[in-house]
């Protein structure tokens, strides 16, 4: 049986354009003030039917690549049968069939195991909701 659970809610301001938003930073605060020194799993949950959650590299132009592939994948037009808010929004709601709202992480010693080059990023196309939130949990 794992000793603890500790979970917390913070808020994103994510604007009104296409992002991916850094969350490696907030996942080290929260695993630095909750799992002191402990093994476990850190999950990083979005509640949101247009947001989702990912590792990838950042500030090399890997988050632009994402946010094009996604934008061939899912295109912002009018093919979709969900059509309410911004023109290609129903694009918005299959994001998460992609690009899943949630991801488990091991963690040792207290500190979040990433790979050198790996950053958990949350990836907002929905123009439409500028405010997310985002729940880390850890088990420890």
């Amino acid at each position: 049986m794992a000793d603890t659970f500790s979970t917390r809610t913070i808020d994103v301001t994510t604007g009104s354009s296409e992002t991916v938003h850094d969350l490696t930073d907030a996942c080290t605060t929260f695993l630095r003030e909750v799992a002191q020194g402990r093994d476990g799993l850190l999950n990083v949950f979005t509640p949101h039917a247009t947001a989702g959650l990912a590792l990838i590299e950042t500030g090399a132009g890997s988050d632009a690549d994402l946010l094009a592939a996604l934008h061939q994948l899912l295109p912002a037009d009018n093919r979709w049968q969900h059509r309410h808010g911004s023109p290609g929004h129903g694009r918005d709601h299959v994001l998460p069939a992609i690009v899943p709202p949630h991801a488990t992480l091991p963690v040792i010693g207290g500190a979040l195991q990433l790979g050198t080059w790996q950053s958990v990023v949350l990836v907002d196309t929905n123009r439409d909701n500028t405010q997310r939130q985002v729940r880390f949990s850890f088990l420890g």
